[in-house]
Protein backbone atom coordinates (compact mmCIF):
# COMPACT_ATOMS: atom_id res chain seq x y z
CA UNK A 1 0.00 0.00 0.00
CA UNK A 2 1.24 3.47 -0.86
CA UNK A 3 1.68 6.10 1.77
CA UNK A 4 0.03 9.46 1.21
CA UNK A 5 3.39 11.22 0.90
CA UNK A 6 4.51 8.88 -1.87
CA UNK A 7 1.28 9.44 -3.78
CA UNK A 8 1.58 13.21 -3.40
CA UNK A 9 5.18 13.15 -4.66
CA UNK A 10 4.16 11.00 -7.63
CA UNK A 11 1.30 13.35 -8.45
CA UNK A 12 3.71 16.27 -8.62
CA UNK A 13 5.27 14.64 -11.67
CA UNK A 14 2.92 15.45 -14.60
CA UNK A 15 3.31 12.15 -16.44
CA UNK A 16 2.51 10.16 -13.28
CA UNK A 17 -0.55 12.25 -12.49
CA UNK A 18 -1.99 11.69 -15.96
CA UNK A 19 -1.30 7.98 -15.60
CA UNK A 20 -3.27 7.88 -12.33
CA UNK A 21 -6.21 9.68 -13.93
CA UNK A 22 -6.21 7.32 -16.92
CA UNK A 23 -6.14 4.23 -14.71
CA UNK A 24 -8.95 5.54 -12.52
CA UNK A 25 -11.11 6.37 -15.53
CA UNK A 26 -10.52 3.02 -17.21
CA UNK A 27 -11.27 1.06 -14.04
CA UNK A 28 -14.41 3.10 -13.45
CA UNK A 29 -15.50 2.29 -17.02
CA UNK A 30 -14.74 -1.42 -16.56
CA UNK A 31 -16.84 -1.52 -13.39
CA UNK A 32 -19.65 0.39 -15.12
CA UNK A 33 -19.74 -2.23 -17.87
CA UNK A 34 -19.87 -4.98 -15.30
CA UNK A 35 -22.72 -3.27 -13.43
CA UNK A 36 -24.65 -2.58 -16.65
CA UNK A 37 -24.59 -6.27 -17.57
CA UNK A 38 -25.82 -7.37 -14.13
CA UNK A 39 -29.40 -8.36 -13.62
CA UNK A 40 -31.76 -5.63 -12.51
CA UNK A 41 -32.41 -7.42 -9.21
CA UNK A 42 -28.75 -7.12 -8.11
CA UNK A 43 -27.96 -4.47 -5.51
CA UNK A 44 -25.05 -2.82 -7.32
CA UNK A 45 -27.16 -2.42 -10.45
CA UNK A 46 -30.11 -0.93 -8.57
CA UNK A 47 -27.91 1.54 -6.70
CA UNK A 48 -25.92 2.63 -9.76
CA UNK A 49 -28.75 2.86 -12.26
CA UNK A 50 -31.82 3.40 -10.10
CA UNK A 51 -33.50 6.69 -9.40
CA UNK A 52 -34.14 7.52 -5.74
CA UNK A 53 -37.57 8.67 -4.72
CA UNK A 54 -38.27 11.89 -2.91
CA UNK A 55 -37.11 15.45 -3.21
CA UNK A 56 -33.54 16.64 -3.56
CA UNK A 57 -32.22 19.59 -1.59
CA UNK A 58 -32.16 23.04 -3.13
CA UNK A 59 -29.08 24.18 -4.97
CA UNK A 60 -26.81 22.70 -7.58
CA UNK A 61 -27.47 19.00 -8.29
CA UNK A 62 -24.85 16.69 -6.85
CA UNK A 63 -22.39 15.00 -9.16
CA UNK A 64 -23.30 11.34 -9.46
CA UNK A 65 -21.18 8.33 -10.39
CA UNK A 66 -23.17 7.91 -13.60
CA UNK A 67 -22.31 11.49 -14.55
CA UNK A 68 -18.61 10.55 -14.49
CA UNK A 69 -19.30 7.63 -16.83
CA UNK A 70 -21.15 9.93 -19.23
CA UNK A 71 -18.27 12.45 -19.14
CA UNK A 72 -15.75 9.68 -19.89
CA UNK A 73 -17.87 8.52 -22.83
CA UNK A 74 -18.20 12.10 -24.04
CA UNK A 75 -14.40 12.36 -24.15
CA UNK A 76 -14.21 9.45 -26.59
CA UNK A 77 -17.12 10.73 -28.70
CA UNK A 78 -19.94 8.51 -27.41
CA UNK A 79 -21.48 10.85 -24.87
CA UNK A 80 -24.81 10.95 -26.67
CA UNK A 81 -25.34 7.18 -26.42
CA UNK A 82 -26.88 5.16 -23.59
CA UNK A 83 -23.97 3.66 -21.66
CA UNK A 84 -26.00 0.70 -20.40
CA UNK A 85 -26.88 -0.27 -23.96
CA UNK A 86 -23.25 0.14 -25.09
CA UNK A 87 -21.97 -2.05 -22.26
CA UNK A 88 -24.10 -5.02 -23.33
CA UNK A 89 -21.64 -5.71 -26.16
CA UNK A 90 -18.41 -6.63 -24.39
CA UNK A 91 -16.16 -6.05 -27.40
CA UNK A 92 -17.50 -2.53 -27.99
CA UNK A 93 -17.24 -1.71 -24.30
CA UNK A 94 -13.68 -3.06 -24.10
CA UNK A 95 -12.75 -0.81 -27.04
CA UNK A 96 -14.24 2.20 -25.26
CA UNK A 97 -12.40 1.38 -22.04
CA UNK A 98 -9.09 1.15 -23.88
CA UNK A 99 -9.89 4.43 -25.68
CA UNK A 100 -10.43 6.13 -22.32
CA UNK A 101 -7.15 4.66 -21.07
CA UNK A 102 -5.23 6.02 -24.07
CA UNK A 103 -6.68 9.53 -24.00
CA UNK A 104 -4.52 12.48 -23.15
CA UNK A 105 -5.52 14.07 -19.87
CA UNK A 106 -5.43 17.89 -19.65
Amino acid sequence: MFRLGVIIRLCLEPHMCTRFVRVIKSRRMRWAGHVARMGEERGAHRISVGKPEGKRPLGRPRHRWVDNIRMDLHEVGCGYMDWIWLAQDRDVWRTLVSAVMNLGVP
